[in-house]
């Protein structure tokens, strides 16, 4: 069956200038241009727009789907049989959320009691899908599943305490850093603390601590741009800083 642009964007409730810019950008284009001049799409095109949805629906840009569906190596299947993956993971994160919420008003009402460990279920679940979602392939590739799996289990198992522990000490470690930063010596004793403190912090997520992992992650604040991006918000070349630091910590550099 084929499709104009207008059936195409009724049936997959998009509009017609989205599926321009598609076009545009060669991340789909129609099967054919009609004697009229009309773009016709077919069953290829209506599967590829699907996949497209699928990924934006889980917050991939246009410039990373591009890169993907376009790919010779694309498989149509694989890649639904993991959207599926993904919308039960999201699924699972709003079912504890809606719960939390419906547990919230029941204990506003008077109506139950809920335990603190309750109450951050659902935010803790968001906070690991959130890092998965950022951050995840890259981590896995670096440390491994095992490795991942296992962080991620600690942070579903933190305490209400610890929670509010590695929160104060996440602004500390903030602090310090930016003070640390205004002497331009990743060596000097204030960028220390720092690092010191960023490896406290680390401990509430890492099943263990390695001085070569601590190092290997502080590169990755500069080799990767979204770290970068957090660390240089404030101030440009925090990143590098905090990696400088660490890696004297560590003993990977000289002082």
């Amino acid at each position: 069956m084929e499709y104009t642009i207008q059936k195409l964007a009724s049936l997959a409730g998009v509009s017609t200038r989205t599926l321009r810019y598609y076009d545009e950008i060669g991340i789909l284009k129609p099967a054919r241009i009609n004697s009229s001049g009309y773009r016709i799409y077919g069953q290829a095109e209506v599967n590829r727009l699907q996949q497209i949805l699928f990924y934006r629906e889980l917050g991939v840009g246009l410039d990373s789907i591009k890169e993907i569906v376009t790919a010779p190596s694309f498989d149509g299947t694989k890649a639904l049989q993991k959207h599926r993956e993904k919308l039960l993971e999201k699924r699972e994160q709003l079912d504890l959320l809606i719960a939390n919420v419906d547990k919230t008003l029941a204990v506003t009402e008077g109506r139950m009691t809920m335990s603190n460990k309750e109450k951050f279920k659902g935010f803790k679940k968001k906070l690991v899908e959130d890092n998965e979602k950022k951050y995840g392939k890259e981590i896995r590739e670096k440390y491994g599943k095992d490795a991942v799996e296992a962080s991620n289990a600690k942070v579903m198992n933190m305490t209400q305490e610890q929670y509010d522990e590695v929160t104060a000490l996440g602004e500390k470690l903030s602090l310090t850093l930016a003070e640390a930063f205004k002497t331009d010596d990743p060596a000097c004793e204030l960028a220390q603390r720092a690092a010191e403190l960023h490896k406290q912090w680390l401990c509430f997520y890492w099943k263990e601590y390695s001085k070569e992992a601590h190092a290997g992650l502080a590169q990755m604040y500069v080799d990767d741009e979204r770290f970068t991006a957090y660390y240089d918000k404030e101030q440009p070349g925090t990143a590098e800083f905090l990696r400088d630091a660490i890696h004297i910590f560590t003993g990977q550099r000289e002082k």
